[in-house]
């Protein structure tokens, strides 16, 4: 069987088969308003979810009194609420680093600034509602992001059903991030993200997720078209002046899954992807022009008792063919992240987090890809205003050695920082 034929009956078996839902996003100041409830409501500090906002979004987005907060029309067919469901977050920072923006084929370096001003960083427009009694909408659009003013874009874009077919699986269909079924990154506290999610290529996609508990374990199974949400690409096979618009370059998805279930007081889940990514070009830096597979899998914990949360993360990589300089070889490497908030009190919560990963295979390939090498600590202090509004201070140490080589490509600088901000919602 060829390769695409395999891959369309892997798709048509994957979408016809269940699995719990673990959704992606986060409570917003919108579901404050609708339900007339405080934030902590859910959150043991904003963003961080606690064990009722995690009720909430398993019961898709949802109290049960919801029909209670939507517009009396006298018709059992349009459920509306009261007022357009919206909210707002936005993020502003000063920042010290050591950084640079360095040519990784000469060392040239372009720009540095060791003082930077970040303020907007972020301005986010949020929404979500339920519109049936299984179907919900969320969404999250971009107004302003590390300084792109002027651009907008929409990152969580999806809609859910939590029972398709009264056969008690949930189905969400839209965009999201694939790492959402272990940590939403958007429900962290401190401002370092989970780096390896993202150098692994497990963050925004579009796709579809099917979901179900079966008694105590959650399963996830879904497939995205595996290319991120970047770009779109041009179809007009169909003659002159019919153009089209495809979502999607090439004919594979990538399939994932997760079983997750609780042992004691501990969550845990493991995790696996199989997908395919364009190679590495020859040139330093530049992307190939060949299609090669990646396999991911995971393993994640975490637990709580209401005041300290604590969470981990373990990924292991193997990209097959990769670089286009050594074409026949498959080479891996690992990556994961620890981390833990402390809800000192209603007002001061302290959290720590812990990245690291070994570049392995790519040691001594003279690519860009020797630097997937990462050790960091991040240690943040927050102190909140209000329930919506908290400012912080965070400092990252850069644990890994510089290198002593003579290519531009590794680790050439330090990374260590220290930020202030603030960050609210409403």
């Amino acid at each position: 069987m060829k390769n695409n034929s395999r891959s369309k009956y892997l798709c048509l078996l994957l979408l016809s088969t269940a699995c719990l839902f673990s959704t992606s996003a986060s409570a917003i100041p919108a579901f404050a308003r609708q339900y007339n409830v405080s934030c902590t409501t859910c959150h043991a500090a904003f963003p961080r979810l606690n064990s009722f906002g995690q009720d909430f979004i398993a019961n898709n987005y949802r109290l049960p009194n919801w029909k209670e907060t939507t517009l009396s029309t006298g018709d059992d067919m349009l459920a509306l609420p009261k007022t357009i469901p919206l909210a707002m977050r936005a993020q502003a920072y000063t920042e010290i680093r050591q950084t640079s923006d360095m040519d990784p084929a000469t060392g040239t370096v372009a720009n540095k600034a060791s003082w930077d001003f970040q303020s907007p960083y972020l301005v986010k427009l949020l929404s979500s509602a339920p519109l049936s009694d299984h179907i919900t909408y969320y969404f999250y659009g971009i107004l302003a992001e590390k300084g792109e003013n002027g651009k907008a874009f929409v990152e969580d874009a999806w809609v859910s059903h939590d029972d398709v077919f009264g056969s008690g699986i949930a189905m969400q269909l839209g965009q999201f991030q694939v790492s959402d079924l272990m940590f939403p990154r958007e429900t962290r506290l401190t401002v370092q993200d989970f780096l390896p999610y993202s150098m692994a290529g497990i963050t925004y996609e579009r796709g579809v997720i099917f979901s179900r508990d079966i008694g105590p374990v959650g399963l996830s199974l879904g497939a995205v078209n595996g290319n991120g949400i970047d770009s779109n690409y041009p179809a007009n096979s169909a003659g002159y002046q019919r153009p089209g618009t495809q979502f999607d370059n090439n004919n594979s998805k990538s399939l994932f899954g997760r079983i997750g279930m609780d042992i004691g007081p501990v969550r845990t889940g493991l995790f696996a992807l199989n997908g395919k990514q364009p190679s590495a070009g020859a040139v330093v830096g530049t992307t190939g022009t060949r299609e090669t597979s990646k396999r991911v899998l995971g393993l994640d914990f975490s637990g709580d008792d209401g005041k300290l949360y604590w969470y981990g993360q373990l990924l292991w990589n193997r990209w097959n063919n990769f670089l286009d300089a050594s074409p026949d070889i498959n080479r891996s490497w690992t990556g994961g992240f620890v981390g833990a908030d402390y809800i000192y009190s209603e007002r001061w919560v302290y959290s720590m987090l812990y990245n690291r990963a070994s570049a392995k295979d790519f040691r001594g390939t003279g690519t860009v890809y020797e630097g997937i090498a990462l050790n960091t600590l991040s240690t943040t202090a927050t102190y909140y205003f209000m329930r919506n509004v908290k400012g912080f201070v965070e400092a990252t140490v850069d644990l890994q050695k510089k290198d002593n080589d003579a290519d531009f490509v590794g680790h050439e600088t330090k990374e260590n920082s220290l930020m202030l901000g603030f960050d609210l919602a409403f």
